[in-house]
Order: structure tokens, then C-alpha cells, then sequence
């Protein structure tokens, strides 16, 4: 005999497991907090969540929803939702990865969710341990390099630099290749300058080192507490922010136009924060306020597949691909928000006309 439907819990349309029996006896179990548990005659039976409906190619039309059934009769689905898969933005991320994958003929387009992920997490953790063992390498010539840097190039620190610059080539070249387009509207060392650039991804500063240029960089105050890259940072003449504090962000500008005064270009990400979706955020005043001021050009730089590489949010993984930079012709002006206006649509068109 069969039970009646309890449908009416949840007004929410049902997202059913694999096709039970007409036979037997189910009801349906509401989701607690984000895991979904039942019973079910199947003994195999799949719970459909976000993760294996993509690997099984099944669009879902109710989103957030997953329902499992309850037989008296039978034992319980050992099938738990993942809860960090629970992370949609995630999850979204892995589908853009893999499809530009497939896109480009690369074989690991026809591995697993679960093979990538796996795959990728063990290039993370082989990237942050060649990260540290070059940073503890290196670090012993910054520090018996620094007197004399203060000494006698205390504001653009090009020793620092070249260090510096060594260090993230050192660290990044076993996992992927950059590619860079209009290095000759690069001005020399000695001219100073506001560069900015999208920001998709914790390797973009580890990119842009890769420049040679001894650009400052403005980076949140908790990093600098890491022991040696918080040093190395110390020691290059990154600029300390602290977030949602007003004068911090005023000190910082301050401390931008004294730099460039003195010879010493900076570099500053006017979107504030790491783009989510990897798409191109609004631009902030702030770097076009302090070109204007100064009187110095503003030069932007196109950043192309680090968010694809290591995705904002997923900073322990790596993926494969390649990297893009574009340099872009410098230009000058008086009025910030034409500056910031010129600057964000050159570096939109790249992204769009680079796909």
C-alpha cells in the first residue's frame, strides 16, 4: 500500500534521486543545513547535487534544491552532499575551466571533475613549496643587500627588484608560460609611472614581477605578518593597506606621489579586490587622482588566464593553461575620470577581443 505524498513540506518542486520502484514505499525527506539524507530501495542510488548533475551532463531547473527518499524498509543512502561543492561560484569555476580546456584540444579536457581537482590540487601544493623554498633561498641576498639599498637607492630599489623578479620566475616557470605582447611601451627603469592592470588572481602579482620593472605594489597589512615574503615585501617597498580604513587609503595615495616625486613608479589595481567571476569590475579613483596629480602617464596592463590558472576563492589549486600580459601604450591627462574611463575601456576591449 502506498503512503501518501508528502509533498506539501516543501512547496518547492522535487528534484527526485534515481527512478524508484513503483512498488515500494517512499517519502520524501527534507534537506537539514545543507546535507540531504534518506533512505532508498536503490542500492545505488546518486543523490543529484550540483556536482554530479554537472559530471552527468543534467541541467538543473530548481537550484539549491536536492531531495532524497525514505523507505521503511531499507538502509540508509551513504551518498552525502558536499558541502564545500555546496559553493556554486566554485563549482561554476571548474565548468569555465574545463570547457576552455576542451576548447583548446588540452587532453586533460577528458578527465573527471574529481581527476582534475585532484590533479590540480597537487600542482597547489607543489607551487607554494618551490614558493618557499626560493623565497628562503633568495631572502639571505635581500637582507645583506638592503643597507645598501637604503643607502643609496632607498625609493625605487631596483637590487630588491631584481631579486624579486628572480623569485617569482623561479616560482612560476614549472607550472606555466608567459606570453607578453607590447613590451616596448614599457618606459625605462628610471621613468616613473602609474601602471594598472585587472585583477583576476592571487599569481597576478607573481606575473607582473616577472616584468623587471621596480614598480610598488599596495597589499592588505596581514601579509606583510607572513614570516619571509613578508620580509621580502619590507624590503621591496610595498605599501600597506589596511581595508575599510579611510585615512590608511589616504596615506597610501600620499605615499604613491612622494614615490613617483622621487623617481619610483607604482602599481595599483584600481578594481580594489580580486575579481569573483573573473569579469572586469569598475575602477576606482585613486591611481588616476595620483597620475594627474603627479603629472606621469598611466600605462595598463592586460592580465589574461591567471584567474583560469588559480581562480579567485581557490588560491590552493592550480590548473593548466597560460598566462597572457598585454602592455598597453602609455598616455597622460589632466582629468582623473577620463583617465580612469580610457584606461578601464582599453583593458575591457583586450579581455573581449582576447576572449
Amino acid at each position: 500500500m502506498e503512503l501518501p505524498s508528502l509533498s506539501f513540506f516543501s512547496p518547492l518542486p522535487l528534484c527526485y534521486l534515481m527512478p524508484v520502484p513503483r512498488s515500494s514505499t517512499t517519502f520524501p525527506c527534507l534537506p537539514f543545513k545543507g546535507a540531504y539524507f534518506g533512505y532508498s530501495v536503490c542500492k545505488k542510488a546518486t543523490l543529484r547535487n550540483a556536482y554530479n548533475s554537472a559530471q552527468m551532463c543534467i541541467s538543473r531547473k530548481h537550484d539549491g534544491e536536492s531531495r532524497c527518499y525514505f523507505n521503511p524498509n531499507g538502509g540508509l543512502n551513504g551518498s552525502y552532499y558536499n558541502n564545500k561543492l555546496h559553493n556554486r561560484n566554485k563549482l561554476s569555476r571548474y565548468i569555465v575551466v574545463r570547457s576552455e580546456l576542451a576548447g583548446t584540444g588540452n587532453p586533460d579536457a577528458a578527465d573527471s571533475f574529481s581527476e582534475i581537482k585532484l590533479r590540480s590540487k597537487g600542482k597547489g601544493v607543489c607551487f607554494y613549496a618551490v614558493t618557499a623554498i626560493t623565497a628562503i633561498l633568495l631572502i639571505g641576498f635581500m637582507m645583506a643587500a638592503h643597507p645598501f639599498v637604503l643607502l643609496f637607492d632607498p625609493h625605487r630599489r631596483k637590487a630588491q627588484h631584481f631579486i624579486a623578479k628572480l623569485w617569482a620566475t623561479a616560482t612560476i616557470a614549472p607550472f606555466f608560460k608567459i606570453e607578453f605582447e607590447g613590451l616596448q611601451n614599457l618606459p625605462s627603469q628610471d621613468v616613473p609611472a602609474v601602471y594598472v592592470s585587472n585583477h583576476q588572481s592571487f599569481l597576478d602579482t607573481y606575473t607582473l614581477l616577472t616584468l623587471g620593472r621596480s614598480f610598488k605594489f599596495i597589499s592588505k597589512t596581514g601579509i606583510f605578518l607572513y614570516p619571509v615574503i613578508g620580509w621580502a615585501m619590507s624590503m621591496i617597498g610595498i605599501i600597506p593597506l589596511k581595508r575599510n580604513d579611510s585615512r590608511s587609503h589616504l596615506e597610501c595615495l600620499k605615499r604613491c606621489m612622494d614615490l613617483i616625486r622621487n623617481g619610483a613608479p607604482v602599481l595599483i589595481f584600481p578594481e580594489g579586490t580580486l575579481s569573483k567571476d573573473g569579469k572586469l569590475g569598475d575602477f576606482k579613483k585613486g591611481a588616476f587622482s595620483v597620475a594627474a596629480k603627479t603629472e606621469v602617464p598611466v600605462i595598463p596592463i592586460t592580465l589574461i588566464g591567471t584567474g583560469k590558472i588559480m581562480p579567485a576563492g581557490m588560491e590552493g589549486i592550480i590548473n593548466s593553461g597560460s598566462v597572457k600580459v598585454v602592455i598597453h601604450k602609455p598616455f597622460e591627462g589632466s582629468d582623473p575620470e577620463i583617465l580612469r574611463h580610457v584606461a578601464r575601456n582599453t583593458i575591457l576591449d583586450t579581455l573581449k577581443r582576447q576572449g
